[in-house]
This record gives C-alpha cells, structure tokens and sequence, in this order.
C-alpha cells in the first residue's frame, strides 16, 4: 500500500536516497521500510480476523479426523478470502482516508501511518477483551500508557499482543464446541464396536463417513462461515 517511486540516486558522502513520493529517504530509512515489508505478511495476519478463521479451520479438520482434506492451502486461501470480506469496510476507509490522499501527494508520509492505523487500531479495539488489554497495559510499566485518557490513545505495541491474545481465546472456545458433536460421534462408534467384540477394527474408520455426513446434512460450510464471521464486533 505504500506507494514507491524508484527514482534512485547517489549523494555525497556515498549516502544513497531514494525519493518516496515525493520525500527523499536515506539509507537507514531504506533499511528499516525493507524489513517492515519483508514482516508485512505476519504483521498483517497478526492484525486482522485471519488468525482466529485459520485456527478454528484447522480444528474443524482434526475433529472430523481429516489429514489430508481439505489441503492446508484450500484453508488459507478460505481463510484469506473471508478475512478480506470482513475486513473490507477497514480496508475501505484506510484507502480512502490515507491511501488515496498520500498517493495523490496531499499528505506526508507519517500522515499516512497515522491515518491507516487509526481504523485498523479502531476495529481491533472492538474484538479486544478488557482483561487482556489491561493485563498489557499493566505489564508495560509504563506511566504514560497507564495514564492514556482512553484506549484509543494506546499504542499499536499494546493493542496488538492484547489483540492477539484475545483471538487465541475465542478461536480455541469456538473450537471446543466444534469438537463436541465429533467426539460424541467417536464415543458411540467406540461403544457399539466394543459391544460387537470388534476391538481390533479402528473406531476413526467407522466414524469418519459418520462425521462427514453429519457436517454435509446440516449444511456445516454455510454454518460455520456465518457463525465465525457474526463473532466479529462490527
């Protein structure tokens, strides 16, 4: 999103600068924003809805007893596809209220950061926990982030791990109750075939078609996708 012009060229002293839309950038600065985008993609899934869908994916998969279907790069492609559809009304506004201005040179480049996490700070702060924010807060140790007059006056290195945290939690929940319709599946398989004297024969090979038809007759996929997306705060 942040817009490069390649217009190279050597200064004194053997400094390279870079013109970055119109503001020249020296080396360390060149240096710094090459490492920000190489952390870019992790940066990203740490600040959006991509790791609570990827987490409670992956649970789907292992309570159903799949290991191979579907491939781990269907489940990141679904979970980056939903992300973008939850998250497109921040996407939105971020293009509109600091994308569009910098790319048309009205603002500075420290508007623009200013301006592009203000929403994503924003819808962040409505799937946080209380009790996770405050736990980082009160671990910072610091005066000036205890004494912030709200919490959109917190820093981006307070709301994220508190963020983070929070989605840990909520995608584990929601994957517990995932599990419990499968594991009752397991349970009553593992009963009939001990009653049968059938205690050689896997219960997983006897359960799975079970659990698979279950998920397919309550129509899981659609269930599931409007289930995650409604447990994100708007």
């Amino acid at each position: 999103m942040i817009l490069v012009l390649m217009n190279a060229q050597t200064a004194y002293g053997g400094v390279i600068n870079m013109d970055i839309n119109g503001n020249a950038a020296e080396t360390v600065e060149i240096l710094v924003m090459l490492t920000v985008l190489t952390l870019l993609p992790s940066i990203l899934i740490m600040m959006t809805a991509f790791t609570r869908i990827m987490i409670v994916l992956s649970f789907l998969k292992n309570a159903m007893g799949l290991q191979q279907t579907p491939p781990n790069q269907v489940l990141i492609g679904i979970a980056i596809f939903l992300t973008l559809f939850i998250m497109s009304p921040v996407i939105n506004e971020i293009n509109t209220e600091a994308y569009q201005p910098y790319k048309n040179e009205e603002i500075t480049q420290q508007e623009f950061y200013e301006r592009a996490s203000g929403p994503i700070k924003v819808w962040m702060l409505k799937q946080t926990n209380n009790d996770e924010l405050q736990m980082f807060v009160d671990m910072s140790n610091d005066q000036e982030i205890s004494n912030a007059e709200s919490v959109n006056d917190l820093p981006l290195t307070v709301i994220i791990p508190s963020f983070v945290t929070s989605e840990l939690k909520r995608a584990f929940i929601i994957g517990f109750l995932l599990y419990i319709p499968f594991l009752i599946i397991d349970l009553i398989v593992s009963s009939v075939l001990m009653s049968m004297g059938m205690m050689m024969l896997p219960p997983i090979m006897i359960s799975m078609p079970f659990k698979i038809l279950l998920f397919v007759v309550v129509d899981g996929w659609s269930l599931l996708f409007k289930t995650l997306i409604t447990t994100f705060n708007f």
